[in-house]
């Protein structure tokens, strides 16, 4: 999917009309299924985008993503124990935000959610690090059920060369690493050079990096210097490296690979948790493992409805507002109406009226 870079914001009276149609929706997919359901159900880069296409948002720019993200957010807040999960982060500086909203998350439900916080930062850190694709992340969208016990992730980047965006879907059902083919989706245009460090065909390299951080600093200084000296002297070196020794800065390194090597990560997974090691630390240890060592890591990119309503920018029609807000008021009825045994469902069909009271 190309999702071209879109500024500005939804218009107030569109965003309110897909915080109560979103609102309607979930409820109906949480009584009938459960909110286990429900993140499968985003984690999926087709339904999310049908999803956003019914809602009447832009259906091929990087806004249906933002913006959906955002109407889920607010559609829920007040009846996130109603309806059994929540929505932290979001875009900009809302994203940084994020491991607060897991505690505030904690807090109300007495639980420790502490994994989830760590499960939120080795995401991001992943797709800004471990997979180097050229997308600059801006926006994180972590939901996660009231136990605990499920999470999905919504992260969008941006490449501001070729004015495109890239959506990343995670689910934490049947995650069985983080660093070896985690992601559900990979939704955007097609690159070709990449360094793409979870690919199952990395795993060498993956073993590779995580054993140079931890040799001493002065020998991978030395092994830097040695490809500069490589690259000066016209030797070929890969075409498909997007970065070459020369951009390399040496001096700021040598004080990661120190903490590297006095903290010795005995693995991939925990070097990216590490604090400080960023994309030109794993650029810099990948390039080592390749050109000193002979390891090989993939280059291979991961990348792999009709409308209900119209669209915000008229396409394919504008969005019927009457139509919209009929569609609203059948389904809170079609919720407020169905037979759901559980005392708790019912609370929340009540607190769901108090919307339109």
């Amino acid at each position: 999917m190309n999702l071209p870079l879109h500024r500005g914001r939804a218009p107030v009276w569109l965003f309110t009309r897909m915080k109560n149609l979103s609102r309607e929706i979930i409820s109906l997919i949480v009584s009938e299924y459960g909110p286990v359901e429900m993140l499968r159900r985003l984690s999926d880069p087709l339904w999310f985008q049908a999803f956003g296409c019914v809602l009447g948002f832009d259906w091929h720019s990087s806004g249906v993503t933002t913006t959906v993200c955002g109407a889920v957010k607010e559609s829920i807040k007040g009846l996130e124990k109603d309806l059994g999960f929540f929505v932290a982060g979001g875009k900009g500086g809302t994203s940084r935000k994020t491991p607060a909203e897991i505690e505030a998350a904690a807090d109300l439900m007495g639980r420790d959610f502490g994994k989830l916080v760590y499960s939120s930062k080795i995401v991001a850190k992943v797709d800004s690090n471990a997979l180097q694709d050229g997308y600059q992340l801006y926006h994180h969208c972590f939901i996660f059920t009231c136990d605990g016990n499920m999470w999905s992730v919504i992260q969008q980047g941006m490449n501001e060369d070729n004015r495109m965006a890239r959506r990343y879907h995670w689910l934490s059902e049947g995650l069985e690493s983080f660093t070896c083919e985690p992601h559900k989706a990979i939704c955007c245009n097609k690159r070709d050079e990449v360094i793409n460090l979870v690919a199952v065909e990395s795993g060498k390299a993956r073993e590779a990096i995580a054993g140079l951080s931890r040799e001493k600093p002065k020998d991978i200084i030395k092994d830097l210097k040695k490809l500069k000296n490589l690259d000066k002297n016209s030797h070929t070196l890969p075409s498909r490296h997007h970065i070459v020794p020369g951009d390399i800065d040496h001096k700021r390194l040598e004080k990661i690979f120190t903490s590297t090597y006095e903290r010795k990560p005995e693995d991939f997974e925990k070097l990216l948790a590490m604090k400080g090691v960023g994309p030109k630390t794993i650029r810099a240890l990948t390039l080592i493992s390749e050109l000193v060592y002979g390891v090989k890591y993939s280059i291979k990119d991961p990348v792999r409805f009709s409308f209900a309503h119209g669209g915000k920018d008229g396409i394919p029609y504008p969005v019927d507002r009457e139509n919209y807000t009929r569609s609203i008021e059948i389904l809170h009825k079609a919720v407020r109406d169905s037979k759901i045994g559980r005392t708790e469902k019912i609370k929340a069909i009540k607190r769901l009226s108090y919307f339109y009271g």
